[in-house]
């Protein structure tokens, strides 16, 4: 039978369908060594974010046919160095939509309504009410940076919130903007004109640090940018700086450049919101990743 290695948590629904046609072995929290050593006489590799296959590990899988992440994105995976080696390399990239979407959508609801410090006041006995008056979402003005799928699916829930939208992408959707009504715009303008950004675009040379300092000063004095795509996607040194100037009210941030960010400075800032990567983290959204790429490992495999 196929022999299939798994390192991270995937939902045991994906693993019962790999069981189906494959030996699988779960080993979660591996060492690099420990990694190295088991892809020893196995076809398959399935991954989530937190296991690195690098080159030294593509080469030592010397068996290796196809590496799968359960889940969206490969920016986790040497692909030019698996496909060098005529490695099948799998994922699920419209999984995480729903997931995504709705986080982005419960992080503005928790800075618009300074849930995070509610909580933690009422839990040390506090009684704040008059020091947390919030606003809402309706009339404010979202700006979606990437429409793809998670960008458009914020859109059209940002809509029923009856907020304002501004989109940039190199490539448009004249469907969606039909549907919510968004306006395309440049991406300067789309910064300067929101009250709330949110960035849907991959990590590539091309993107890395695409907000910056530049494009932090160009951003209203009371916006708020929200992150949940890649850290490396926003410059976090200008970040922090912009923060802690008042040049931006406030971020909201799922993913960092380093992760997890150990003694970065935003864990101390007060106009914050930070969750731990947990974007695709539903239980909806992980089985459908998992039985996502097992059915694709089968196409590749079994004929």
């Amino acid at each position: 039978m196929v022999k299939i290695l798994v390192t991270n948590p995937i939902h045991e629904d994906g693993v019962k369908a790999l069981q189906e046609f494959a030996e699988v072995e779960v080993a979660t929290g591996l060492t690099p060594a420990e990694l190295l050593e088991r892809l020893n006489g196995c076809e398959v590799l399935v991954v989530r974010s937190a296991t690195r296959v690098t080159k030294e590990v593509i080469d030592a899988g010397k068996q290796l046919k196809v590496i799968a992440r359960a889940g969206a994105g490969l920016d986790n995976i040497d692909v030019k160095a698996a496909e060098a080696r005529g490695i099948k390399v799998l994922n699920a990239p419209g999984t995480p939509t729903v997931a995504v979407a709705e986080l982005v959508l419960a992080h503005m609801l928790a800075w618009a309504r300074h849930l995070p410090p509610a909580d933690s006041g009422m839990k040390a006995g506090r009684w704040e009410k008059a020091q947390l008056m919030g606003s809402e979402l309706r009339g404010k003005t979202l700006g979606i940076v990437g429409t793809g799928r998670i960008g458009r699916a914020i859109g059209y829930r940002a809509k029923a919130f009856s907020m304002n939208l501004l989109a940039y992408d190199t490539g448009q959707s004249p469907e969606f903007a039909e549907q919510t009504g968004a306006k395309y715009v440049e991406l300067d303008t789309l910064l300067r004109e929101s009250d709330f950004v949110t960035l849907h675009v991959p990590l590539v040379p091309g993107t890395k640090h695409m907000v910056g300092k530049r494009e932090l000063e160009l951003m209203k004095p009371a916006a708020v940018l929200i992150n949940t795509s890649r850290g490396g996607v926003v410059d976090e040194v200008a970040l922090v700086e912009a923060l802690r100037a008042g040049k931006i009210a406030g971020t909201c941030l799922d993913v960092y450049e380093r992760e997890p960010p150990r003694d970065s400075p935003l864990l101390k800032l007060p106009n914050v919101v930070l969750t731990p990567h947990l974007g695709a983290s539903t239980r909806e959204a992980q089985r459908d990743a998992a039985i996502i790429v097992a059915q694709k490992i089968k196409e590749v495999l079994v004929r």
